[in-house]
């Protein structure tokens, strides 16, 4: 678990930032994916207006979609799915071998060690509050509402990430 390990800030940081980068490049890899599949069903579309061109008497045009334009690649000479496997076979994969090297070796594995030390953090915070409340009776009669907002926001003040991880 990640409340035994014994890593410093700067590990738990870097940790942190390579977690995000690999989760960044997944959400680049869907977007590729989007992308190849958008670009199937564009490639579709040209195949169909080739049929009509061709039936409305324009050969020509038909026979540049048919011999230029539908075998030709997005990029070079490549299909989208040839990038789509190229990106997931040559870097994802790579990448995430690497991210498993790094945690097997700082972290005993773990993921999300930063947001697993936050969950804890709150859940001892709600815990020792709730425990405070049940021992003095209710406080609720003697906090103002700007007391309340004060200590609910706290949390939110935190180093808090602009990725929205936690």
């Amino acid at each position: 678990m990640a409340d035994d390990l014994e890593l410093t800030d700067a590990e738990r940081e870097a940790l942190h930032e390579l977690t995000l980068g690999i989760e960044h490049i997944y959400r680049g890899y869907g977007d590729l994916l989007d992308c190849h599949h958008q670009v199937g069903r564009g490639m579709n579309h040209l195949h169909e207006a080739e049929r009509l061109l061709r039936g409305a008497g324009h050969g020509e045009f038909a026979d540049a979609l048919r011999d230029d334009h539908l075998p030709s690649g997005a990029i070079e000479d490549m299909w989208t799915y040839e990038l789509v496997d190229t990106f997931y076979e040559n870097f994802l994969t790579n990448l995430g071998s690497f991210e498993g090297r790094v945690r097997d070796d700082l972290a005993a594995g773990e993921r999300h060690i930063t947001e697993r030390e936050q969950q804890r953090e709150w859940r001892e915070r709600a815990r020792d509050r709730g425990q405070n409340r049940n021992r003095s009776g209710s406080e609720s009669g003697s906090r103002t509402k700007g007391s309340e907002r004060s200590e609910r926001s706290e949390g939110s003040e935190r180093d808090g990430d602009e990725d929205g991880d936690a």
